[in-house]
């Protein structure tokens, strides 16, 4: 689901809990708005791109939570086909698709909220994504209405900031808004002059800045280093310090739910059968996908009894994930092919995820070389579910992590992680206790300490069996709850003293 979809969804649940009347909106991308009980509720007129368009207001029902859910339908939110958020430009032309598709988004928020009877005491904003809603509301004269409302801008990922030209493009400010008049100091991009960029812009005019751990939200505050392999601000960290100096930005760790049973472990028969169903589902949309072929010979050639040691990493392939797996050697071996040999070929490495082309392409480079490894290429909650409840040992070494979700379901399932000490996975993985992390000066470092930490972590695990189940009951009983969050984020973001 990713981050910002993981928060959207659950934290609005534990405010709901605490009393307070949420809202969620978001576009329907061509298929929300046909959920079982929608109802059709409004249709509002937006000026965009010089025209008016008639967009959709639905009402989606949801369980017992107290959650109002809304959306937004128009042709617009699906035009690179239902279900679909996002579309992948050429690099000459970044975010170009998506920012046409958000711009459009938060010019329909604005209208909708200022339209309303009741109006909100907070709009709690979520990336660059919703980051337009700001310049309207703070430069369009016919949202001056929304200028006394509080906002809150929660910082995701501070490396998509959603950067387009002012004008010059069908993708740009001037394109969407014609009539906007904005004060460019407040929305120009620190790097590129004849640019705008959403999340400076938030960050410089929201009333509140949060982002999803403590330690990230003093990370960004520092310059990224790509020598060392530190990523910081990327270039905001002179806008964040200020919000920071100004007591405007706040870090409040994500959290996880815990209500629901974990279940017994799948047995290894069971989870290759899964592993082998889904990749089947996979190959008659993709016949001739070659990760899906060599995923399924290699499913052939794994042991019939358990393995030693069952190694899982789950999540997106994209640089701040998989470049650490990835990185090269002097010797050109990777660190994956360099712990799964170490571990032994009794050993097994599944990585589930999908996301950058280069990186499908260099994994599946890598898992053709390493006999242990089974890359699935894809996604799926019904294959991650219980690969974090049936793997030994969870392997995340992302170069950097706001939050994570991901070594949170993992210790919920009672499966260990080695994670890169940084953001969030500082703030949930304890050294030896919970889980296992490494550090590093520079990436060959990182690279190397990854290694050596799983490696000690597999010792662990064949040579003390009582130290081993100390850790994985302890990951298990750890608690990031989303109640607090919640709570955090009333006294922090929302202020005291607001009607709810």
């Amino acid at each position: 689901m990713g981050g910002v979809g993981d928060v959207v969804r659950d934290l609005p649940v534990a405010l709901a809990a605490a009393g307070w009347q949420v809202s969620v909106a978001t576009p329907s991308y061509g298929s929300l708005h046909k959920l079982p009980g929608a109802a059709r509720i409004a249709t509002v007129d937006i000026d965009f791109r010089g025209s008016v368009h008639p967009v959709d207001i639905w009402d989606i029902p949801d369980d017992d939570s107290g959650v109002k859910n809304i959306v937004f339908d128009h042709a617009l939110f699906a035009q690179y086909g239902n279900g679909r958020i996002y579309h992948q430009d050429e690099a000459s032309r970044p975010f170009a698709s998506d920012a046409n598709t958000f711009a459009f988004f938060c010019a329909v928020a604005a209208k909708w909220i200022s339209a309303r009877e009741t109006r909100p005491d907070v709009v709690h904003l979520h990336d660059w994504h919703a980051a337009f809603y700001l310049l309207l509301a703070n430069y369009a004269e016919q949202f001056a209405s929304l200028r006394d409302i509080r906002t809150v801008f929660t910082i995701h990922n501070l490396s998509y900031q959603g950067t387009r030209p002012f004008r010059g493009d069908e993708s740009s400010l001037e394109a969407w808004y014609p009539n906007l008049r904005p004060d460019f100091d407040k929305i120009v991009d620190p790097r590129y002059g004849d640019c705008v960029n959403p999340m400076a812009s938030a960050i410089r005019l929201a009333d509140r800045v949060s982002t999803v751990s403590p330690t990230y939200a003093g990370e960004i505050c520092r310059p990224s280093n790509p020598d060392t392999g530190f990523i910081g601000g990327e270039g905001l960290e002179d806008d964040l310090i200020r919000a920071r100096d100004g007591g405007r930005l706040y870090g409040i760790l994500n959290g996880c739910y815990y209500d629901q049973p974990i279940g017994r472990r799948p047995g290894w028969q069971r989870l290759l059968g899964m592993i082998e169903a889904q990749l089947h589902a996979w190959q008659s949309e993709q016949p001739l996908n070659e990760a899906h072929e060599l995923a399924l010979r290699r499913l052939d050639a794994l042991p019939k009894r358990r393995p030693s040691h069952l190694m899982t990493s789950i999540g997106r392939l994209v640089e701040q994930k998989a470049t650490l797996l990835l990185h090269e050697f002097d010797d050109g071996s990777t660190p994956i092919g360099r712990i799964a040999e170490a571990a032994g070929p009794k050993s097994v490495i599944v990585v589930l995820g999908s996301g950058d082309r280069h990186l499908e392409a260099r994994m599946l480079q890598v898992a053709r070389q390493v006999p242990n490894l089974v890359f699935l290429q894809g996604y799926s909650e019904d294959l991650a579910a219980p690969l974090y409840r049936g793997g030994d040992l969870f392997l995340m070494p992302s170069s950097f992590e706001p939050c994570g979700i991901s070594q949170m379901l993992a210790m919920r399932s009672a499966q260990p992680c080695v994670v890169h000490g940084v953001g969030g996975l500082k703030d949930t993985v304890e050294d030896g206790v919970t889980g296992f992390v490494f550090d590093g000066h520079s990436p060959d470092e990182q690279a190397g300490e990854f290694v050596s930490t799983t490696v000690r972590a597999l010792d662990i695990r064949s040579n003390d069996p009582i130290a081993w189940q100390n850790v994985c009951q302890a990951a298990a009983a750890r608690r990031f709850d989303w109640a607090a969050a919640a709570e955090t984020t009333i006294e922090t973001l929302y202020g005291e003293g607001n009607d709810r």
